[in-house]
């Protein structure tokens, strides 16, 4: 169900580590999902961070969803 909001996001070794980040920014996905997480509104986080916009917020939740998707357990014997 990938759309193209995760195009917003990049994960460079030479930004942030390469931890994933919207595109021409410094602010990555787990930072946007902390705000969000502790009660910011959207309101708030554009007020703080004006060079966002409501698809890279979308974009980091996609990202964040497919990321869970992707991930498996495996028992240990």
């Amino acid at each position: 169900m990938a759309t193209v909001g995760i195009s917003r996001i990049e994960a460079n070794p030479k930004i942030m580590v390469g931890k994933p980040v919207i595109k021409g920014t410094r602010l990555t996905v787990d930072f946007i999902l902390e705000l969000l997480a502790h009660g910011w509104t959207y309101k708030q986080i554009f007020k703080n961070y004006p060079q966002l916009k409501e698809e890279d917020i979308h974009a980091a939740l996609e990202y964040s969803a497919d990321s869970i998707k992707r991930e498996f357990v495996y028992p240990l014997a």
